[in-house]
């Protein structure tokens, strides 16, 4: 990860494209793998519950998206669609079943929720040992003092692609750009796990592109489309670009795009496509936790 001296924007494209697609479906396969032989060995089918409030269109896309990643891992998946008027006690009560569950072992409630409802009192009243989106301040904790825990999805997933590309995290600069609960906090706290040296910066830091010309490893998660230009990445860092956004083209056509202007990082090592990058992983990574809380739960009897 050595830099080249110089950078032009038109140079030819030489950057290595971090596939999300086909590393989310290896990690798929392994996930199969592993619920069919705990339940060959201990009878526990691993078994994931998604409570949808309301009738949000992206939510309800990504909760068929995950309901079929399930089954096809051959893992058990329970549905629970709410009304979007339904008060928060309801919601209260459904969530203190599922906990009491045996047969369920990863409870996932989807965002965002309707505005009667406290997200966070809903998060914080799942169990710990069953909350496979890793955001529960008891999972929180053990993941910021390195004792364990279930992990963030999209923080996981970042890891996992960066893996891929980087042997050895030890000295690294790594910069962070978004300071979110879900992803900036969680991915900086992993790669200090690795003995990188971590900034955490957000779009309204000062001096945001000097910073980011000093990193090893730029982790983009500002919710800003095209945000960081390739004049801000020196040569030979990777980025994992965590933003999606639809933009209007001018044609008038819809796309998806990142927080990283993709086609300005041909210096860069390796970078992650949007989409086909992070997205994948994420729903990949909440299966593998899903499995990894039903093996705990298994040998707890």
């Amino acid at each position: 990860m050595t830099p080249a001296q110089s950078y032009s924007a038109t140079e030819p494209r030489m950057a290595a494209v971090i596939d999300g697609k086909a590393l989310a479906r290896t990690i798929g396969e392994d996930t199969a793998r592993q619920a069919a032989a705990l339940h060959e060995r201990t009878g526990v089918l691993p078994t994931l519950a998604v409570v949808l409030v309301g009738e949000d269109p992206a939510s309800q896309v990504y909760v068929r998206r995950k309901v079929k990643e399930t089954k096809a891992a051959g893992m058990r998946s329970i549905e629970h669609r709410l009304d979007a008027s339904i008060g928060e006690d309801e919601l209260l009560a459904l969530i203190a079943s599922l906990n009491a569950d045996p047969f369920v072992h990863g409870i996932l409630v989807q965002l965002p929720l309707p505005r009667q409802i406290d997200a966070t009192r809903v998060l914080d009243a799942i169990d710990p040992t069953k909350d496979v989106d890793g955001f529960h301040p008891v999972n929180v904790g053990r993941l910021s003092t390195g004792i364990g825990g279930l992990v963030p999805c999209t923080p996981l997933g970042c890891m996992r692609l960066l893996d891929t590309v980087v042997r050895d995290y030890r000295g690294l600069n790594a910069v962070v750009i978004g300071k979110s609960n879900i992803v900036g906090k969680p991915v900086a706290m992993l790669l200090l796990e690795r003995e990188c040296t971590v900034t955490v910066t957000h779009i309204a830091t000062k001096g945001l592109p000097d910073i980011v010309r000093t990193a090893d490893i730029v982790v983009a998660a500002a919710g800003s489309p095209r945000l960081v230009r390739g004049e801000w990445v020196k040569p030979g860092a990777v980025v994992i670009d965590v933003g999606i956004t639809r933009v209007m083209d001018e044609d008038g056509k819809e796309r998806l795009v990142g927080d990283c202007a993709f086609d300005e990082l041909g210096h860069a090592a390796a970078v992650t496509p949007v989409p086909g990058g992070v997205g994948p992983m994420t729903i990949a990574c909440l299966l593998a936790n899903t499995v990894q809380a039903a093996k705990r739960a298994a040998a707890l009897g």
